[in-house]
């Protein structure tokens, strides 16, 4: 089983020292391993961590002795052992649009960096976006990115190391509390979220936030198991959505292991610019990332596939791509997202003309392809798609001024 995340406090020494493993964001399996380290016997597991998985998922409690139905002797034996912690709110910041990006610091990992001897608990962000009728949450998978997409921000920040499942569902369970979407919680008076019957703050999840979900499979699969259990966050596997850059060999094993929706970042028709804006492409090319999807579990006309298009002036954005694009997915059914490019500090791109991202919309909808163009949510706070990068750059930079 993967390590229970633990609770370390700022003053550990050694780094690891003796701290309580947090149970929050665990698979029912992890829980179970927890219980039998506890002595729990084996006939009242199976029954043991279905009271923990409602208190924890579906009440979202942060102490045991709020789960009721479960003895006052286990409860402490819990609490002696264990903590329902989750990771620490950094910063919140609300956009004008309502959009919110959260900064979170997960506690400290193998693998996370070590400033004057003391571990630094990675850091990533998670970006909230609530419209009328739902509410989407958009999480990371890994601390940084290995693929350095040349048009996205958080891809000139470094890989760090992959997130663990737990720490995946954490980010749900953090923005569940802010929202005030667990059962007798507050929702924050400040900015939009949307409620109403059968509306919850959280209804969509897309993998869209820092890393590779594919490059992380294993706890990707994980996590998403555990949002969508029935008995707990109840998340809809229709209304959860992973985006890959390319990863075409381990495109159908998502299908098959998660049942998810799947989104491609593809960007170029042509090859050798998707090489530039894609470096993955170089080893996934376009003929077998496309392959890939053709095959991929599930997909019909009711479960499509979505491919997200950043539009780039004097790019990729012409009436000839326009035409290439509906060539190369024909006989796929998807959906297609023009997404105006996002600027950041220090962009080499411009986003396209308004009247051009139009254009190149109309031949891809007389196509018979939904071409909806993605309206800019939380640019003000660099929360849009692409714009993502934490601030574990900032705390490497002031580390190495405070060593020198």
């Amino acid at each position: 089983m993967p390590a229970l995340q633990e609770d370390i406090t700022d003053h550990a020494a050694p780094a690891f020292a003796a701290a309580r493993p947090s149970l929050v964001g665990c698979t029912r399996t992890q829980l179970a391993d927890a219980l039998l380290a506890i002595e729990v016997p084996d006939r009242d597991v199976r029954m043991r961590v279905g009271q923990l998985w409602h208190w924890i998922y579906f009440h979202g409690v942060r102490d045991f002795d709020r789960m009721l139905n479960v003895s006052k002797v286990l409860r402490q034996k819990l609490a002696d052992h264990y903590t329902l912690t989750r990771p620490e709110v950094v910063t919140e910041q609300v956009s004008s649009d309502g959009t919110r990006k959260w900064l979170i610091r997960m506690p400290p990992a193998p693998g996370d960096q070590i400033v004057g001897g003391k571990t630094m608990g990675a850091e990533i962000e998670c970006v909230y976006i609530p419209e009328s009728d739902r509410g989407t949450l958009c999480v990371s998978s890994q601390v940084g990115c290995t693929l350095n997409c040349s048009f996205c921000h958080t891809g000139t920040q470094k890989l760090v190391r992959n997130l663990s499942s737990q720490e995946i569902v954490q980010q749900l369970i953090v923005a569940r509390d802010q929202l005030g979407d667990f059962p007798g919680l507050t929702p924050p008076t400040n900015g939009f979220i949307p409620s109403g019957e059968g509306v919850r703050a959280v209804s969509n999840i897309v993998f869209m936030g820092m890393g590779e979900p594919l490059y992380n499979l294993d706890n990707v699969s994980d996590a998403l198991g555990v949002l969508a259990d029935g008995d707990g966050l109840s998340l809809s596997k229709r209304r959860i959505t992973v985006s890959t850059s390319g990863v075409a060999p381990d495109i159908p094993e998502l299908g098959s292991r998660t049942g998810a929706m799947l989104a491609i970042s593809l960007h170029a028709v042509r090859d050798d610019l998707r090489d530039k804006l894609v470096p993955l492409n170089k080893k996934y090319p376009i003929a077998d990332l496309l392959q890939a999807c053709r095959n991929y579990p599930g997909l019909s006309n009711a479960r499509r596939i979505t491919f997200e298009y950043v539009m780039l002036k004097g790019v990729n954005d012409s009436p000839t791509d326009a035409r290439e694009l509906v060539r190369l997915l024909k006989g796929i059914p998807a959906k297609i997202n023009l997404i105006p490019f996002n600027p950041w500090p220090g962009t080499q791109y411009e986003c396209s003309d308004w009247s051009i991202i139009e254009q190149f919309s109309d031949i891809v909808f007389s196509a018979g392809y939904a071409s909806p163009v993605r309206t800019p949510r939380g640019r003000d706070i660099l929360a849009a798609c692409g714009q993502l990068k934490s601030e574990t750059e900032k705390l490497r930079a002031r580390a190495r001024l405070v060593e020198d």
